[in-house]
């Protein structure tokens, strides 16, 4: 019989429609084994405000080799710090959200699952009940020990950022010649072992208007990242195209040749893809020891408990976590 992978998949913010998407999901017949992380009761209720008819397994993480039921939604049980109403944020529960990811972690630095998923969480009313937290990304790579890399992927683009959730102001000063050369060599090597790729072609753009038209709009470009990709392309034989004006390389020209795109800053890349590819994107955190995706939304308040949420985002990164799984192997 074929070994499926096992899947960790938290269900996040429990106001919002994650609970919504992964009872959808249950449906569903992925090439994967699913483990929720999650309050066993809130699914129930959610289900039956949904009108959906699932039978909920409890069981410890320890046993899903053993205790995991086919034609039932697998849920460790997580338990809320308090009864959660679709739409209503309440911040008591930021505590049963993080220990959702904490237990999600733990099961795959254990072995007991190949990868994790993530449904969306809501930073602000994190930090709103005194747990500092910028994300995901962070937080999962804090817990592992690990420098992150955040791509978001869709059919035909790839998007990696040398920076993430910082201030405008403060992108310049944070890429360095350091930061980009593990950034690279990160992407180089997650491309390969998880994705498959044997020599991965990066796209890389400039920080500035038309990649600082030779100094003019900026030094960025001159000082910092053009030698930085001539010593990798030059010393670690890596195939990395540019820097290049973002406004043009964002285009059939050169994406159709890129295996990734390394961007600058967050807006400078992610509305692009989130324009070709909304609801069918994926948030991967490459540079990790586990393997981790997440959906490319928030958590959509409005749509909880409404089942008009869309499940295709989630759809996209439990297939991209299966398709990382197996290259891994």
């Amino acid at each position: 019989m074929e070994h499926l992978p096992t899947l960790a998949v938290t269900v996040g913010e429990p106001a919002g429609i994650g609970p919504d998407l992964c009872l959808q999901q249950a449906s569903l017949s992925p090439n994967a084994k699913l483990v929720f992380f999650a309050d066993p009761q809130l699914l129930r209720d959610r289900a039956k405000l949904l009108g959906l008819d699932i039978q909920i397994n409890e069981l410890q993480i320890s046993e899903v080799s053993k205790n995991y039921h086919d034609n039932e939604l697998n849920v460790v049980p997580v338990s809320l710090a308090t009864t959660s109403a679709p739409g209503h944020l309440d911040k008591a529960n930021s505590s049963y959200v993080l220990e959702t990811l904490n237990q999600a972690v733990q099961a795959c630095q254990q072995g007991y699952c190949d990868a994790m998923v993530t449904a969306p969480v809501h930073k602000g009313i994190i930090n709103d009940a005194g747990f500092g937290f910028s994300g995901h990304t962070e937080f999962i790579a804090e817990k592992v020990n690990a420098y992150p890399v955040m791509m978001l992927a869709c059919p035909g683009l790839r998007v990696a950022l040398a920076t993430t959730h910082l201030p405008l102001r403060d992108v310049s000063d944070a890429i360095t010649p350091d930061s980009l050369k593990t950034l690279l060599r990160i992407i180089n090597h997650d491309l390969k072992t998880r994705f498959a790729i044997e020599k991965p072609v990066i796209y890389v753009c400039g920080l500035n208007p038309h990649a600082g038209e030779g100094g003019h709009l900026g030094h960025e470009e001159i000082e910092v990242i053009s030698p930085t990709l001539e010593a990798l392309r030059e010393q670690e034989n890596m195939n990395l195209i540019g820097p290049l004006s973002a406004d043009t390389l964002f285009t059939p020209k050169y994406l159709d040749q890129a295996d990734a795109v390394l961007a600058m800053f967050h807006d400078q890349g992610l509305p692009v893809l989130k324009h070709m590819g909304f609801g069918n994107a994926v948030n991967i955190t490459l540079g990790l020891p586990i393997i981790r995706t997440s959906v490319d939304h928030g958590t959509a308040l409005e749509l909880a408990g409404t089942g008009k949420a869309d499940i295709g985002s989630l759809q996209q990164a439990i297939l991209t976590a299966v398709e990382m799984v197996n290259n891994s192997r």
